[in-house]
């Protein structure tokens, strides 16, 4: 069967909300159906033909074509098959997501994979802040899965992060890390001010060092033998990070204003 693909008649004036137009959501529906379903689209509900032209039929595999950042909680709660970008996407790329795979060819605005359960997100350009982050109004990040940033994330990356594996082949903003509770944020470029503030566990991989505050202390170099198990276990993802093979860091450990035992690894130390 055919990908099912959605796309965009002309550039949207207002915010589109593509939460039901997922697998899970779609599956088992025949074309009319598909084109009947309701979206928000601004503050107006409209069916998805109205905004989409619609073909193919196997929803386990959709395509966004022409995607632009209105077109917000893509993926969102997903629990399988696979969701792909031809384009940017809005806020909440993979809100919520419990299984399956997003490949996001452009860009991504706010929030993407904020309170994702497991399955894959891969952006192969620039995400906003809040990246693996928790959303408004609840205490609990990133959960479980895996998330590849080709380019650069903004503020807050993994804030309150409790499982799972970020990595950004770019730079992150400031207060990466913050309020992580456990779960792995690898960075290869800069970092901004505030790195693992107020961080209770977890890991930070870091291939720069940042300029930390003084309630992250140093605890020397170390070798340690994992990593070279978890750079090899990497290498499905296609990144960056699976090309080093070094064992030896530079160990921060922290927050200590706050108790954390959270630690911060600089590689090639």
């Amino acid at each position: 069967m055919s990908t099912l693909t959605f796309n965009l008649k002309q550039p949207p004036q207002h915010a589109i909300n593509c939460s039901n137009l997922t697998p899970n959501q779609l599956s088992g529906k025949t074309t009319s159906q598909i084109a009947a379903t309701l979206i928000t689209y601004g503050n107006a509900t409209v069916s998805t033909s109205e905004l989409f032209e619609i073909s193919g039929i196997d929803a386990s595999h959709i395509t966004f074509k022409n995607a632009t950042p209105a077109l917000d909680y893509i993926g969102a709660n997903m629990a399988s098959g696979t969701i792909t970008v031809e384009g940017d996407a809005g806020a909440y790329l993979g809100f919520g997501m419990k299984n399956g795979e997003i490949h996001c060819h452009g860009s991504t605005q706010a929030f993407a994979a904020c309170n994702m359960v497991n399955g894959v997100v891969r952006i192969d350009g620039n995400t906003g802040d809040f990246l693996g982050a928790g959303s408004e109004g609840l205490r609990k990040g990133m959960r479980g899965g895996t998330v590849i940033v080709k380019g650069n994330a903004g503020d807050r990356v993994g804030d309150q992060m409790r499982r799972g594996l970020i990595l950004i082949e770019g730079n992150a903003g400031d207060y990466c890390g913050s309020r992580m509770i456990a779960g792995t944020i690898g960075v290869l470029g800069d970092l901004g001010t505030y790195t693992a503030f107020n961080m209770h566990r977890g890991t930070l991989l870091l291939k720069k060092l940042p300029q930390l505050h003084a309630t992250i202390q140093d605890c020397g170099s170390h070798t340690l033998p994992f990593l070279s198990l978890l750079f090899k276990s990497l290498a499905k993802y296609d990144t960056q990070f699976s090309k080093f093979n070094t064992q030896r860091v530079q160990r921060y450990v922290g927050d200590a204003a706050y108790k954390g035992n959270g630690e911060v690894l600089i590689l090639n130390a």
